[in-house]
């Protein structure tokens, strides 16, 4: 059975350390690992080290650890600048499914259309970890601050840009493209984009895209591309 992950800020040089808090009680109180039980622990840097429990104890679990040893890097940076949604919970599932894809970077859109523009970063990070974690993942996805959309646009240095959107012009099929190993895709609100924020990507050379034939939501267009740009 694959040993339970756990998340370390810093990965020190000290052989034994003792495990935060809320870590230690979901260590411990949680999954009622014992002394000499054995863990992973990893700092979301792309390091990993094997870690033995010492002391089982719910606020101070001590464990003793082997040698850092890191991950394999992610063969593509994907990027998904995706708008807030009016439903909280719907943003934060697209939040959990993308980081078990595999996505670097989330990106939360403030669009023309966008309906809701509340954000609670500290918990919406931690949905990220946790889903980092229970995917047994060493890379933690960088969650941003919302952005205003032109200012994602103009900044935007990736070398495939994408923009998917509902509206009836010319667009490429996703599934039949060549992806870089640095790529960022744009995902509009529940309304889609506008056409002066379409044209205002196309100008910015982003590659206007279609995923599919039926009109996804938008947490669902997220997944999709996603996991279309991770698989290719």
């Amino acid at each position: 059975m694959p040993l339970p992950y756990f998340f370390v800020p810093h990965l020190n040089i000290e052989e034994q350390l003792v495990l935060p808090e809320e870590t230690s009680k979901h260590c411990v109180q949680v999954l009622r690992m014992q002394q000499g039980e054995q863990l992973i622990l990893t700092d979301g840097n792309g390091h990993l080290a094997k870690a033995t429990i010492l002391k089982a104890d719910r606020k101070h679990c001590v464990v003793k650890k082997e040698k850092l040893h890191s991950a394999e890097p992610k063969t593509r940076h994907i990027t998904i600048a995706i708008s807030l949604l009016k439903n909280t919970g719907r943003f934060e599932w697209f939040l959990e499914k993308a980081t078990e894809i595999g996505v670097s970077e989330i990106i939360p859109l403030i669009c023309k259309r966008t309906e809701k523009q509340y954000f609670r970063k500290d918990r919406m990070e931690q949905i990220v970890l946790s889903a980092m974690l229970q995917s047994q993942q060493a890379w933690l996805p960088h969650l941003h601050e919302p952005a205003n959309y032109r200012h994602v646009v103009d900044t935007a240095t990736h070398s495939t840009r994408l923009i998917a959107h509902c509206e009836e012009n010319s667009k490429h099929e996703i599934s039949k493209l060549q992806f870089s190993e640095n790529v960022v895709i744009l995902i509009g609100p529940e309304g889609d984009f506008t056409a002066e924020e379409i044209k205002q990507a196309m100008e910015q050379k982003f590659l206007p895209v279609s995923l599919g034939h039926t009109r996804l939501r938008t947490e669902t267009a997220g997944l999709f591309a996603a996991s279309i740009i991770a698989a290719l």
